[in-house]
Parts: C-alpha cells; sequence; structure tokens
C-alpha cells in the first residue's frame, strides 16, 4: 500500500525564478536579520548549535555567523534557496551549512540543538504540528525554539508602511504588496492559533510578543526532570 508524504510547504513552492526574486527583495530587510542575529546571538554560548528551519536565502544565519563562533544549519525544502544560500554564505566567508529537508521530518538526532529559529516562513507549514513536534525533538532540554511570523490581524496599512520604509523598488513593492494581500495573509496566523497549535505539540505552551508586522512565538522544551525528584 502506498503512502502520501506531504509535499511540506503551501502552494507552488520557492524554486527557480520566484526563489530568485524573494532573494533579491529580501536584501532589502537586510538590517532586521542583522538586528535579530544581534539579539539572538547574547543568548548564546560560545559553540552553541543553532538551527534556521527554512532559511531561504540564509541572511539570518550568515549574519549570526558573524557574530560568534556558532555551528550553525540551515534546513530549506526548497533546492534552489539551498543552492542560494550556500553561494550567499561562501560571498560572505560565513560557516554554515546549508541543506535540504523537510521542517515535519527533520534528519537530525534528537536534543542535537541549543537553539532554533524559523522566520517569516511556519505559515507556509503544511503540517504546523508536526514540524513544532520536530522542533522540540531536536532542541536540548532546557532550550528554545522562535518562530517570527507574519500577523494574520496585521492591517494593509501596517503592511504599506514596511514596505515603503524598507527601500524597495516600485516593481518589488508593487510585487510585495500583492504577495502579502493575497498569499501571505490568507496563511497566517493569529494569536489564538499559535496557541492552540502550541497546545497540540509536545511544547504544551507558547509566549507570544508582537513585532512590526507580527509577532515572534517562543517555544521552551522544559528542562529534564529526574527520577525521583519531588
Amino acid at each position: 500500500m502506498s503512502v502520501k508524504i506531504e509535499k511540506g510547504f503551501k502552494g507552488i513552492g520557492m524554486e527557480g525564478r520566484v526563489a530568485h526574486w524573494y532573494a533579491r527583495t529580501r536584501v532589502k530587510d537586510m538590517e532586521q536579520f542583522r538586528q535579530a542575529a544581534r539579539d539572538v546571538a547574547q543568548s548564546l554560548h560560545g559553540g552553541s548549535r543553532v538551527l534556521e528551519v527554512a532559511p531561504g536565502p540564509g541572511f539570518f544565519s550568515i549574519e549570526l555567523a558573524k557574530l560568534g563562533n556558532f555551528r550553525i544549519t540551515g534546513l530549506d525544502i526548497s533546492r534552489t534557496m539551498v543552492e542560494i544560500a550556500q553561494e550567499n554564505a561562501k560571498k560572505a566567508g560565513a560557516a554554515v551549512d546549508f541543506q535540504w529537508g523537510n521542517a515535519s521530518a527533520m534528519p537530525f538526532e534528537g536534543e542535537s540543538f541549543d537553539f532554533v529559529y524559523c522566520s517569516a516562513a511556519f505559515k507556509n507549514f503544511t503540517e504546523p504540528v508536526k514540524a513544532l513536534d520536530e522542533m522540540h525533538r531536536v532542541l536540548r532540554p532546557g532550550c528554545v525554539a522562535v518562530i517570527a511570523d507574519l500577523c494574520k490581524d496585521t492591517s494593509m496599512e501596517t503592511i504599506d508602511r514596511y514596505i515603503e520604509q524598507s527601500g524597495r523598488s516600485w516593481f518589488d513593492g508593487w510585487m510585495t504588496r500583492l504577495t502579502f494581500r493575497f498569499l501571505l495573509l490568507k496563511r497566517a496566523y493569529t494569536r489564538g492559533d499559535f496557541t492552540r497549535l502550541a497546545r497540540e505539540s509536545r511544547f504544551g505552551d507558547c509566549q507570544i510578543e508582537a513585532d512590526s508586522v507580527g509577532f515572534e512565538v517562543r517555544f521552551t522544551k522544559p528542562e529534564q526532570v529526574q527520577a525521583g525528584a519531588a
């Protein structure tokens, strides 16, 4: 009997020309990637193993690699994005291991990472709870996974301001607005959605903080309880 395998992403996916356009337009958000990398670096120790799920062009991981002695892996389901990220890392002289794989079936051993990060991609996963369970599985006890993503309740006025401030060209701005309006907002989650997903996952809970056009959701894997502890 054949078993149906989920493709892992909604829609046509980020391959070929679509992936290259996305990589070019996200360059305009480079300062956000740098700030996110700085914020994360402050919470890590030397030698920390970091996993970025769906890194796309790899900008966050590359910026993080510049800030410390971290062992960073990027896992993306788009083969084109993996190639783009690998090339970007090579040009930047950054030691990041970008590889292909599905967020809901990660090719890593359990308790392999000290931190997991996923930005602007979680809403596109076809199996969100499985993806959260996989993040939980690969995290070491006491460690954190962070998902930064668009909020479904974000207004188009807020999105317009975000695009204008990014300095995108007229065409890229127009394309980005269309993508937000007719694609991304439809796939995005509300605060309540993330609370529900967390409860359905092995994490059981999450903490949510508002961001510019979305929010940051933190999931903590509890420390292991010693046998016989009160």
